[in-house]
């Protein structure tokens, strides 16, 4: 299983297994990790999801899709060049290790 580390803009660090097929939202979700909040379960409606991807992990990822590029404009934290909605991350074996940073807040 997929490892993923969330690291809250405090700089608390939590590794968990993510099973593949779900999202890092949802890892973060099931597992009560600080700093996502997730309001629209997923849906890519919210942008309360949002992290920040460590820049190595950025070539593993599918491309910004037209939805969450329109919600990346509306993050309550700055929009960097490594932002992503958590609920538009698929774990897969070959994200094992991504690392994601929580922004300063969702809202």
């Amino acid at each position: 299983m997929p490892k993923i580390t969330y690291i809250s803009d405090a700089g608390v660090s939590r590794t968990i297994d993510v099973p593949a097929g779900d999202t890092v939202m949802e890892g973060a979700v099931q597992n009560n990790v600080d700093g996502i909040v997730a309001e629209c379960g997923g849906n890519c409606q919210c942008a309360t999801c949002h992290v920040y991807v460590e820049e190595k992990f950025l070539p593993l990822l599918d491309p910004i899709g037209e939805d969450q590029d329109a919600m990346l404009d509306t993050t309550a934290s700055p929009r960097k060049s490594n932002s992503r909605l958590g609920c538009q991350i698929h774990v897969k074996a070959e994200l094992d290790g991504l690392v994601v940073h929580t922004p300063p807040t969702q809202q």
